[in-house]
């Protein structure tokens, strides 16, 4: 869900805090995006309806539907990224945005420039122009590392941006190791974000998660994605 390539990113910044809502929206506009707010919830979800956002920033603390909660929600629709502010810096609370399908997870307070750079790092992944054309196939999944798309028999599956970084990193050496540590380079997540990643990933594509046959654990190291390289022909 994009707002368009030839207008800049459109940020939906839903707080129950006014004062919060007022200063991302004037800091975030003097750094080029285009902003809209919603106090709640439910407002935002109004605003999803006749909206394209490129980037949520969620509060995870707010009355009526709270930021888990419209996570799950916008999750269930589409695969806008989506970072989540708290006050609740726990890992459980960010182990469960992330499980829930979020992008990132910046507890309060923060320095708004860090939030500058992990909107713009999720962007970035979110819109990728790398000039490779390979492809991988595992069992009748077909991923498009040009366009970081993964697809079965023709119809594109919804990937998160952090589901697709991930993606991507496995398929760029297929069948061969990847280290946890290197896969969080890539995503922009600690290490446990990247085990909660492949969690999510097994549900979308293995037949039984529990016994994957595609994204294989690689005990002490990380993960290996069992797959054929399709390389395009040339001329």
């Amino acid at each position: 869900m994009n707002a368009g390539a030839d207008t800049e990113p459109h940020l939906l910044i839903v707080d129950d805090d006014d004062r919060i809502r007022s200063l991302l929206k004037r800091f975030l506009a003097e750094r080029g995006f285009r902003v809209t707010t919603a106090p709640d919830g439910a407002k935002a979800m109004s605003l999803m309806k006749g909206m394209e956002f490129d980037l949520l920033i969620l509060d995870v603390m707010m009355p009526g539907m709270d930021g888990f909660e419209l996570t799950g929600a916008v999750r269930e629709k589409g695969d806008t990224p989506i970072i989540l502010l708290t006050a609740r810096g726990e890992a459980g609370d960010r182990i469960k945005g992330l499980t829930l399908g979020a992008d990132d997870y910046l507890p309060k307070p923060f320095e708004p420039e860090e939030l500058v750079l992990r909107i713009r790092s999720i962007l970035k992944r979110a819109r990728p122009t790398g000039p490779a054309h390979t492809r991988v196939r595992f069992g009748a999944w077909e991923f498009d590392l040009a366009q970081e798309t993964l697809s079965r028999a023709g119809t594109r599956a919804r990937l998160t941006s952090g589901e697709t970084a991930l993606l991507a990193a496995l398929a760029a050496s297929p069948s061969q190791s990847v280290s946890r540590f290197a896969l969080s380079e890539k995503t922009g997540g600690g290490e446990r974000a990247v085990d909660v990643q492949v969690t999510r990933l097994r549900r979308k594509i293995e037949r039984d998660p529990r016994q994957p046959l595609h994204i294989q654990t690689v005990r002490g190291e990380g993960y290996k994605l069992i797959a054929d390289a399709i390389f395009e022909e040339q001329g």
